[in-house]
This record gives C-alpha cells, structure tokens and sequence, in this order.
C-alpha cells in the first residue's frame, strides 16, 4: 500500500520531469555541495528537520541506501528548520548520518521546487533532471523500486540509464 502511495505521488511529479536542475548549498564543515558533482548518479535529495518523527524514522533507511549504493547512488539529507550547527552537528553524529548534510532555513519554495511539508523527498536523475517528489516518508524500497522502474523505461527508450 505505501508502495502505491508514493508511486501514485512520483507520478504525479511528472511536471517536473525533463526539468535539469542544479544548486549549491554548504555541508556542515561549510564546503560547497552541488547537485551537479553527482552528475551520472541518482541523487536522493531529502529535506528534513531534527523535531520531525517521519524525518527520523527515514534516517536509517537512507543511511543503508547510501552506504549500500555509493557507486551508483547519492543521498543529500537538507536540514530545513531553523537550528544552530553546533546542535545540528551533534545530531548528525549521533544519528550515525553517513551521507552529506546541509543546512538551508526553511523557505516555502527550495531550489528543487516546493516543501510545504517535511518530510519532502526529491529523486534527480542521472542526467540532473528532477524526476519525481514524494512528501511524507519515503523507504529504501519505494526508492529502489522507483529507480529500477525509471531505469527500466529509460532502456526500453533507448536513453542511457547512467551518464558516463
């Protein structure tokens, strides 16, 4: 069931499709991350807040995901509230967060289209294009099954599933 929810919802993340997107934002150690460096990859980017149940109940699934699928795979956790780093840090390392972290205040309209609601959950293809939005939580296993769907129909088009 959860399974069709975000399918029904990354479906209707259609209008974004084709749209290539880009933006820069600081990890915690203040260095420039850009949706570009990962060109050739799925990027997984997640907004989320410390004071959110279904951010934290994400955290494990996109540690594993990460972890699991560098080669192929990054997952970019936005921290979207309002919170100092020193707080933030703490929190990422007691979480055990493995992939990248920035922090942006929270702003109705972010850099990859609309957060009305936290969790939201942006998938970027390989090639930089926004393909699907899912708020409200996502699992590991809506993800892998979206992307072996979306790679699926990329070969059956003839497309490349992955830049090289």
């Amino acid at each position: 069931m959860r399974f069709l929810l975000f399918a029904a919802a990354m479906l209707a993340a259609s209008a974004f499709a084709g749209d290539q997107v880009d933006f820069t934002l600081p990890d915690l150690d203040g260095k420039p991350v850009s949706l570009s460096d990962y060109r050739g990859k799925w990027v997984i980017v997640n907004y989320w807040a410390t004071w959110c149940p279904p951010c934290l109940e994400e955290i494990p699934d996109f540690v594993d995901l990460y972890d699991e699928n560098r080669d192929t795979l990054v997952v970019l956790g936005v921290n979207y509230e309002e919170v100092n780093e020193e707080y933030l840090r703490e929190f990422v390392d007691s979480h055990m967060i493995s992939y990248p972290v920035m922090h942006m205040e929270p702003l109705p309209v972010s850099p990859l289209g609309p957060v009305t609601g936290l969790p939201t959950t942006y998938i970027i293809s390989p090639q930089g294009e926004r393909v699907a939005r899912q708020e409200g939580p996502v699992t590991r296993e809506t993800i892998e099954k979206y992307i072996a769907r979306k790679q699926a129909e990329l070969a059956q088009a003839g497309a490349p599933a992955k830049a090289d």
